[in-house]
């Protein structure tokens, strides 16, 4: 888990997303990462809760990690090309 990075002196963006995540989404992430899943971004829409983005190892799929610790891979989210 990224947390552990952070020991070796790791990326200080990805301790700062890991701040945004509550205990269900870490449960949840440290599961998807046993697969090859990653959080690649957090986005922080003005005046709502923090929307967590996580993609497959292909990079091809991505879902959004919901507060109650739940994927949802139906997330109406716009990327970038």
């Amino acid at each position: 888990m990224v947390d552990k990075e952070r020991r070796r002196g790791g990326n200080p963006v990805a301790v700062r997303m890991l701040r945004d995540l509550n205990e269900a989404q870490r449960l949840t992430l440290a599961s998807l990462e046993k697969f090859g899943w990653e959080l690649k971004f957090v986005r922080r829409p003005m005046f709502m809760p923090a929307v967590p983005v996580v993609f497959d190892p292909d990079q091809k799929k991505f879902a959004v990690l919901e507060d109650d610790g739940s994927l949802n891979e139906a997330a109406a989210l716009k990327l970038r090309d």
